[in-house]
Order: C-alpha cells, then structure tokens, then sequence
C-alpha cells in the first residue's frame, strides 16, 4: 500500500543531510564536550558550531542558546525558570500541553495563572492581555504559532506590552521555528522555545533562547553545563543535528520556502473544500504558518476520519500528538468558539520538507471520498440531509 505522510506538526522525518551531519559523532567523534582532550575539545568545537547555527535562525547571540532535551523542557525551564513566589503569570487558552500543564502545576504551587481567551480565527487579543495584567504579573507565555489550526499570535505587540509594563515574556515558538522567520530582537521576548524534530532534526532535542542579562533558575543540578542554566553532558550528535536543521530551515526561508509551501497549503484547502459542504478552515481570516491546515467536516467523527484516512495510506492527525487517544475535542478548537461537534470532526493536516505535490494529489482524492462515506454510514447526517 502507499503510505503518504501528512503529520509534520506531530513529528518531521530526518533530512538526510541531518543525519549524514549526526553521524561522525556516533561512531568517530563521540568525546565529552567538557573534557580537554582532543576529544573533547572536537566535541566542544561542534556544539559550538551548533549553537551559533541555532542563534542565526533566531537572530540571537550563541551565549543566548540553552540546549534542551525537547521543546517540553525548553517551555519548562522558560516558565518555571522565571516564575518566583507568589508571582502572577499570563498565558492563553490555546497553549500547548507543554505550557499549560505547566501554568496548572503553577496553579497547585500557589500562583495566581490568567487564561487570556482567543477570538473566532484563534488569535489572543493585545487588549485582553493588557487588561489581564496586574501588579505582581511577572511572566506572559503565549505561543507564536498554534500547534493545531497555525495560526500565529501577535507576538511583536504582546512583546511589547510586556516591556512596557516590565513584565518577563516567554513565547512557545516550537510550531513557528523553521516555517515563518524569527527575530527574537523584533519579537523582545525574553525566553523562546524550539524543537528539533519539528524542523526536520533529531527527536529529543531543543533549544530555549535566554535573551542576555535574564537571570533563569535551572531545573536540572549538576555540572556547569549551559552556562550553568542546564545541567548534563551535551547530547552531542542531537545537538549537531539540530544546528544542521536550522542551518538548512534558514536557507529555506530565505529562498521563497514559505510562500511555495504557502501556496500548496492553500490549493490543498481549496480543492478539499471545493469538493464536498459542510466543511471549513479553522482559523481562516488570521496569519498562519504555511504548513498547517485545520478544516472541519460536519457530521464526521474526527477519530474515526484520521484512522479510516490511515487504512487507505493517509497519516494525518485530528489534533495534537500528544493529545491521541483523548476523548475530549480539542481545547483549542472549543477555545475558538467551535461546537464540540465541529471541534471533534476536525482534521489537522501538516506538510513539510519533503512533502512533494504528488502526496497533496493524493490526499485532495482520498479525504472528500472517506469523508463521504463515513458520511453515508452515518445516521446523523441523513437525518441532516434527508
């Protein structure tokens, strides 16, 4: 059977020139990158490379980069790293499970945790953040782009208010890195998070930038890795893989990679609509990253969709990864004003890299047929229409 892979969002397959990179320091070049020896210092000379790799696709200095095991630990450090006691903190309804978990246990430590709401495209209001904001508010964590519709938040204007009023800002940029360009210094955000294999590198990598001058209370004690924000001995060929993703996500960007991609999304979209009623875009109207497309198909559940779509070699997702198996719609989705029906009849599809027009043909053919006929077997929906 064909299989087409449409699920970037969850997880990007490994470029080959980011494996070919990795290599060498698996089998050849595997020294401790604190040690002196040749080794090491061999070691210490690719991180480092890896690091300024990094710092170029956000527009920040080397010494900003932490390296993390993952864009969880990177939103992790960020917002515990910066909350102290009894501080206020600001986020949105919409966060991934990364952050808002996280602002939940601040709950249970003691801290007072504002959920700001989004508007019918998913965008978080300046406004409402500005009205959110009281006099022990010490961190805003909003993402840059959502997970599951794309859609990009207003980060430069919530970055700032937040210098305005002296406030730390943390932006969750793991589904924006590598898709639409990053200027951490336009943004001002204080603290921002990244993933490695949501750009095509290794999985259990990450990076969480540290704007200079920003003192952050580590999570993990032990050596005096990172500058001493992140204890551990460097993940040496992840690390490598990570700067060879961003090098090579950096040379897309600057070469017209969103707008082609932009302009597949969009056909994509277009043609699915155009072939069947009752169905839209969730988030149609705002700024999306050019891979993401969130549509909703009424009178279809969106679990039985995704596996009927993977029987016929279709990977495509209803939601977020880390939110399988969950029997509850999407917080997003309802976040946004969608019915629970809506929101649990949604479809995530994700490009990426790789993806080649043939793949985007073939799921413009498969998804209006299987939707059809889920359609067909459901009494709901001829009771709708008959």
């Amino acid at each position: 059977m064909r299989r087409v892979y449409l699920d970037n969002n969850a997880s990007t397959p490994l470029l080959p020139d980011v494996f070919e990179a990795m290599r060498p320091y698996y089998l050849e070049k595997y020294g401790n990158a604190s040690s002196i020896h040749h080794y090491g210092q061999h070691a210490r000379a690719a991180v480092e490379k890896a690091r300024a790799s990094v710092a170029a696709l956000l527009n920040a200095r080397p010494a900003e980069i932490v390296f993390t095991s993952g864009g969880t630990e990177a939103d992790n450090l960020g917002i515990f790293g910066l909350v102290r006691r009894d501080d206020h903190v600001i986020t949105s309804t919409i966060e991934h499970s990364a952050v808002m978990n996280t602002c939940k246990r601040l709950e249970q430590m003691g801290h007072d945790v504002t959920y700001l709401p989004v508007n019918g495209r998913g965008e978080v209001e300046p406004e409402e953040l500005r009205k959110a904001i009281q006099s022990n508010t010490r961190l805003i964590s909003i993402m840059m782009a959502n997970n599951e519709t794309g859609v990009l938040q207003p980060v430069e204007e919530i970055g700032r208010i937040a210098r305005e009023a002296d406030i730390f800002f943390h932006t969750d940029a793991v589904q924006a890195a590598g898709k639409v360009p990053i200027d951490v210094q336009k943004i001002g955000c204080d603290a921002l998070s990244i993933s490695g294999h949501k750009i095509h590198g290794p999985q259990g990598t990450g990076a969480l930038f540290v704007k200079r001058g920003t003192l952050i209370q580590p999570l993990l004690y032990g050596g005096n890795h990172e500058r001493q924000r992140r204890a551990g001995t460097e993940n040496l060929p992840g690390i490598v893989g990570l700067g060879k993703a961003a090098d090579i996500a950096r040379h897309w960007l600057e070469h017209n990679g969103p707008a082609e991609m932009a302009a597949i999304r969009d056909s994509l979209e277009n043609a699915i609509l155009n072939a069947m009623d009752g169905a839209g875009v969730n988030g149609a109207g705002a700024l999306r990253v050019p891979n993401t497309s969130s549509i909703y198909f009424d009178h279809v559940e969106g679990e039985a969709l995704v596996i009927a779509l993977d029987l016929k070699g279709l990977s495509v997702s209803s939601g977020a990864a880390c939110s399988s198996g969950a029997i509850e719609p999407s917080h997003v989705l309802l976040a946004m004003g969608l019915s629970h029906e809506r929101a649990r009849g949604s479809l995530r599809i994700s490009l990426g890299k790789q993806t080649t027009q043939d793949e985007v043909d073939f799921a413009v053919q498969v998804v209006p047929q299987t939707v059809a006929r889920l359609r067909e077997l459901s009494p709901v929906y001829q009771k709708a229409v008959g």
